[in-house]
């Protein structure tokens, strides 16, 4: 719990910066806002993502400890429940049917052993299991269906958060998981709308906004992000920002992976044929930051990826504004921090986990 103390100090020191500091106009708006606004245009998201980068930090920790308490950090486990023989066409990913990566279809797993990996997920400390199945959609899958709504309605029954993926859903699948206790579904929109056509062509853009829009009216929590990393430019980050901040309300967290690039996926060709500069840790650092300054209301998640960046890395991310990670053994088919490796890095830095569904939003 925020002291009111605590919250005080938060409020003044943002009053003083807003009075006093040269930032440029985007940020001003940004920082003033005692609710988040739905309408960011491209060339303000801009002017955010390309500030001084310190000073892009900086704000956005100011932002994070008006709406956040600074020192929690929700620590989250995924665990693949049907892994391969997707359909979809994705150039990134190893479980899509039509990339050669040695990965083979499976079945879906059995509830006991989902509910084992999430005692084990309990008990080393993470407070979210999240569930991922290689489908494109829900579509006559209605005893699959009833299967992972009882690993749900289980799953919460150990006292952890859910949130699954499954590929598009319409609103009433939305609404049996939402019924079975489901705290979230992540269903992420990858990239910018422009970029989005050079990376998967089996489903459009539009699916996916059209199946985040059927969850938000199921009264599921949204979970939506994207990859860095796909041959993408500095403009269509901006891009796939502005996508997330015009959504009303803004997804309830935001998955931001770092493309593991995986032998076999068309990607790897794309990326050595593209002409883009090659992605930086900065472009994930001013990804996180302008995200954090436009959706103060959002968890912001380091997700697939993290694996590769240094501990100074992540703390930087802390700073500029995430405040979720994946933990465990595996992140669906790539490899993923430890438990305790990650504990020990929290405790470091004097970081502590947010406990299963506390709330530790400060709203106005």
């Amino acid at each position: 719990m925020t002291s009111p103390t605590f919250i005080s100090i938060s409020r003044n020191v943002s009053k003083r910066f807003v009075q006093t500091s040269t930032t440029n106009g985007a940020i001003l708006k940004a920082l003033s806002l005692k609710k988040p606004k739905h309408d960011w245009t491209k060339s303000e998201l801009a002017s955010i993502y390309e500030s001084p980068l310190l000073e892009l930090v900086y704000n956005a920790q100011l932002q994070h400890r008006k709406f956040h308490q600074p020192n929690k950090v929700q620590m989250c486990t995924l665990m693949s429940i049907k892994t391969g023989g997707c359909t979809e066409n994705c150039r990134y990913c190893a479980q899509a049917s039509s990339n050669d990566t040695g990965i083979e279809a499976e079945k879906l797993i059995d509830v006991e052993k989902v509910i084992d990996k999430a005692k084990e997920a309990k008990e080393n400390g993470s407070t979210r299991f999240c569930l991922g199945a290689a489908w494109r959609d829900m579509n006559g899958r209605k005893s699959a269906l009833r299967k992972i709504s009882d690993m749900v309605s289980q799953i919460n029954d150990l006292g952890l958060e859910t949130c699954v993926t499954l590929g598009m859903v319409n609103e009433e699948q939305s609404k049996q998981l939402g019924d079975a206790g489901l705290t979230a579904y992540n269903h992420n929109i990858d990239t910018s709308r422009e970029h989005y056509k050079k990376v998967i062509t089996s489903r459009m853009y539009d699916d996916r906004l059209r199946t985040i829009g059927n969850i938000q009216r199921s009264g599921v929590k949204v979970c939506s992000g994207g990859i860095l990393g796909l041959g993408e430019s500095a403009d269509d980050r901006i891009g796939f920002l502005e996508t997330l901040t015009n959504m009303n309300p803004h997804p309830d967290s935001i998955p931001i992976n770092r493309l593991a690039v995986i032998e076999g996926t068309p990607i790897v060709e794309d990326l050595a044929k593209s002409k883009v500069k090659k992605l930086t840790f900065e472009d994930i650092l001013r990804t996180i930051a302008t995200a954090r300054i436009t959706m103060p209301y959002s968890i912001i998640r380091l997700a697939a990826g993290r694996y590769t960046m240094k501990e100074y890395e992540q703390v930087l991310c802390f700073m500029a504004g995430c405040n979720s990670i994946f933990s465990g053994k595996k992140m669906l088919t790539t490899l993923c921090n430890g438990w305790d490796e990650d504990k020990a890095m929290l405790h470091k830095w004097g970081l502590t986990v947010l406990e299963p569904f506390e709330n530790n939003l400060i709203k106005y």
